[in-house]
């Protein structure tokens, strides 16, 4: 009886837990701490992961320094519980094996320091995205090189455990250069935890999965995939606030994909739109694709026209229709964030070493530069988490 009756109120005390984590779009706290993800490559100044204290009231970036001294850790996630951050190592050698390696590190909310609990190989080359399910419980990986993706138990203290998943994608796409084999780029989640999406650019497919989230197992859902334009290259992957439209930014078509979504697996293709414009005939890679929290709006990157293109979003269709194309005022933006009041995109410049920072238009979601640039070696990813 006793044991019954401790039950709701261990599950009361979860949920807080979960409500009081990392940082989330609309958030009304003002204080965060920002931390960096960087490419530590020989050409950069970069040691790591860097941390950043930010005000979302007036906008404010307070350098800390640097987190923690860690291998090309290029993709970022923080627990929902706010004490433990978790990154790739974007490497193809990790102690002898044809595999990066993902580490858990302990926050330190005075500081912006991290603390190195542990590290565990990707099982797969280049591990570049990284994301928690919905309980905290499991940290899923995607190994562009290696063409696959794995789930890792997270330990009570933070720590990772051996994979509890492994999944090696078989194939190819039609370009022979860039799509010799299968390369993973994105792993998420859906809003209920019981499925997980996968962009590989390699076989142009969105790879649907089944995700237990007691097992921390993947299994191929009905169907297992959707199939995007041959030689488009899917990257990334972004659900609608309301969960019935997704969206894919296809890196080497230069393009989004809109499809809708039933809530239980299954796309159906809806659009099919350029992030460039018509005039436009220079190579470019696609890169990064957010929503706004508004759903509103939905956000791209183009590296090669190094330009933030800003779409409205039809509310019913969830198709999108050209807003601008925003010069992101440096080279190579490989990722940009939306920070947690929803008011400021952050677009980190890989190849220029910068990070500039842009206000948001809440009624026509337009860009414009707020006037603060910060100096970051190969910048990549940026997260944010409450520190209050």
């Amino acid at each position: 009886m006793k044991m019954r009756s401790l039950r709701p109120l261990a599950s009361l005390l979860f949920f807080l837990l979960l409500a009081m984590g990392a940082a989330r779009p609309g958030d009304r706290a003002q204080n965060y701490l920002a931390f960096l993800g960087t490419y530590t490559e020989p050409q950069s100044s970069s040691k790591g992961i860097y941390a950043y204290r930010y005000d979302a009231h007036s906008g404010s970036m307070t350098p800390l320094g640097l987190a923690a001294e860690t291998v090309n850790p290029s993709y970022l996630v923080i627990h929902p519980n706010r004490r433990f951050l978790y990154a790739v190592n974007e490497t193809g050698d990790y102690k002898g094996q044809k595999s990066g390696a993902v580490s858990a590190f302990s926050i330190d909310a005075a500081t912006g320091k991290l603390t190195l609990l542990n590290q565990v190989a990707s099982r797969g080359a280049d591990p570049c995205y990284i994301t928690l399910d919905r309980t905290g419980k499991f940290v899923l990986v995607a190994n562009y090189t290696g063409g696959s993706v794995a789930v890792f138990p997270v330990l009570p203290d933070g720590r990772l455990g051996e994979a509890s998943a492994f999944v090696q994608h078989t194939g190819h796409g039609p370009n022979a250069e860039r799509q010799e084999g299968p390369h993973a780029h994105s792993i998420d989640l859906s809003p209920d935890n019981r499925f997980a999406f996968v962009d590989d650019l390699g076989l142009d497919e969105l790879l649907v999965y089944r995700f237990d989230a007691e097992k921390g197992t993947l299994t191929p859902s009905d169907p297992p995939y959707i199939k995007l334009d041959p030689g488009a290259g899917p990257r990334h992957f972004a659900l609608h606030p309301d969960g019935k439209f997704a969206y894919v930014i296809s890196e080497m078509q230069s393009s989004v994909t809109v499809f809708a979504y039933n809530g239980a697996g299954r796309f159906l293709r809806v659009q099919n739109v350029s992030t460039l414009p018509k005039d436009f005939t220079t190579p470019n890679d696609d890169a990064e694709i957010q929503v706004h929290p508004s759903g509103k709006f939905l956000y791209a990157s183009n590296r090669g026209h190094d330009s933030i293109a800003v779409f409205a979003i039809d509310a019913e269709k969830g198709t999108l229709t050209l807003v601008e194309h925003v010069p992101t005022g440096g080279k190579q933006p490989r990722h940009f964030t939306i920070d947690p009041s929803g008011t400021r995109l952050f677009v980190e410049n890989h190849k220029s070493d910068s990070i500039v920072v842009f206000n948001i238009n809440a009624a026509t979601g337009k860009l414009t530069p707020s006037g603060l640039t910060l100096q970051a070696g190969a910048p990549v990813c940026m997260k944010f988490v409450a520190a209050e």
